[in-house]
């Protein structure tokens, strides 16, 4: 086990090796097998792009890590993509193949083009700790995974100005 982030930390999800071909799904959970983790996504500040969540190691060296180097160590790593709502609740679902402790990273990638626009696109993890200007740490992203799956809600921060990131209210 690594470190904790802050209270929120204990949410559900994980995931395992598949290969980077294979992890990408709509968002809905079509990867069959494992708990099911629903994670719903607050102050987003547009619905343009689209919207990603991935599942690393729950350890430092792991997380943020390339998915391709993950996948050639054998390493687990999960990704999904799902299409921004028009309007109501936003809930993007990952299949975990077993629970446990991972760590989770949501993008709202406001462009479309599968790049982190610092300037413009959004992120959140399971703390919903302000992110500041620096590289989030695992103990923000970590959520634990019951067997029966669940659920998370993370907050969408953006860039605001000398600040860093932070939510929009």
């Amino acid at each position: 086990m690594t470190r904790s982030l802050a209270s929120a930390a204990a949410a559900a999800l994980a995931f395992t090796a598949v290969p980077a071909a294979a992890d990408t799904t709509d968002g809905s959970c079509a990867i069959a097998g494992g708990p099911r983790v629903i994670v719903n996504v607050t102050g987003l500040k547009d619905r343009t792009g689209r919207l990603k969540v991935e599942l690393y190691p729950a350890n430092e060296a792991d997380f943020l890590k390339d998915d391709r180097e993950l996948v050639r160590e054998g390493k687990p790593f999960r990704r999904v993509w799902a299409p921004m709502p028009a309007s109501g609740a936003v809930s993007v679902c990952i299949r975990a193949p077993s629970a446990g402790q991972w760590a989770l990273l949501f993008t709202h990638d406001r462009d479309g083009k599968n790049k982190f626009n610092f300037w413009q696109d959004g992120a959140g993890f399971p703390s919903n700790a302000r992110l500041g200007r620096s590289r989030p740490k695992v103990r923000q992203a970590l959520v634990n995974v019951a067997p029966g799956g669940g659920q998370i809600t993370v907050r969408a921060q953006y860039l605001k100005g000398l600040g860093g990131f932070g939510p929009l209210d």
